[in-house]
């Protein structure tokens, strides 16, 4: 299974009516990277192109639109691409293959759908806390700071964060901020909490101390016990889904 970080991205070009076994090489070589656990790969058709024969193959000439250059690309670890590749040199007889080294940002696919009867999912166990406090008027890089962590702890696959806005305040400089009918102060305190592993959490603090210059972080030891309603894991398959 593709996970986060270090991995092969493999390019393979051939030509649309390049043939393997009677069928299109390019089918084949998707054939064989799904029966062989690839998580997935994708052929795309260009528009013009050529290659060792110095032929131009482009849809603008009928004769050469049946074999217009295919590429298939798939990103996998480097144990699983070490596993296919000599497969895939002795298919590729007419084209070319490129492994590069790569890095997995994010791997986001569908949450599998309960079965059921099945009303919710229990998750329980030890647990950390993490609450950072900052102005509502601090910035990082031109956005709010309280929005570039959030988006920080995203991409660390931190499992949630929640923002908070206060209402009365006063940090260490001893200055009141708070909020009234008459008057909306722009600097109000704001908490983001977040609860994860104690790793995970420690990794996610060392960046954002980078991000503050005048904030609070803190850490409590929790017991974390989490429901998850199998409608509300429909709900984030379909969001995600619809983000892509």
């Amino acid at each position: 299974m593709l996970i986060k970080g270090p991995a092969k991205k493999v390019t393979i070009y051939v030509n649309e009516d390049t043939k393997h076994h009677h069928v299109p090489l390019y089918e084949s070589i998707l054939a064989f990277l799904m029966h062989h656990g690839v998580s997935g790969a994708t052929a795309t058709r260009a528009m013009a192109g050529f290659g060792a024969h110095h032929v131009v193959h482009t849809t603008k000439i009928e004769v050469l639109s049946y074999s217009l250059p295919i590429r298939i690309e798939f990103i996998e670890t480097a144990d699983k691409v070490a596993e296919v590749l000599p497969t895939l040199y002795d298919m590729v007889t007419d084209g070319l293959i490129e492994v590069h080294d790569t890095t997995v940002v994010k791997v986001a696919a569908k949450e599998k759908r309960p079965e059921p009867g099945h009303a919710h999912e229990r998750r329980q166990g030890p647990a950390k806390l993490m609450r950072i406090f900052v102005g509502e008027a601090d910035r990082w890089r031109g956005e709010p700071l309280y929005d570039a962590i959030v988006k920080k702890l995203r991409m660390m696959n931190i499992s949630g964060a929640t923002v908070y806005q206060g209402i009365l305040g006063y940090g260490a400089k001893g200055h009141t901020h708070k909020q009234h009918f008459l008057h909306l102060s722009k600097d109000l305190p704001i908490m983001i909490a977040v609860v994860d592993s104690a790793e995970k959490l420690a990794a996610a603090a060392a960046q954002i101390e980078e991000m503050i210059e005048d904030g609070l972080i803190v850490t409590s030891d929790v017991e974390l016990i989490r429901l998850v309603h199998k409608h509300t894991l429909e709900e984030v398959s379909d969001a995600r889904s619809e983000s892509r």
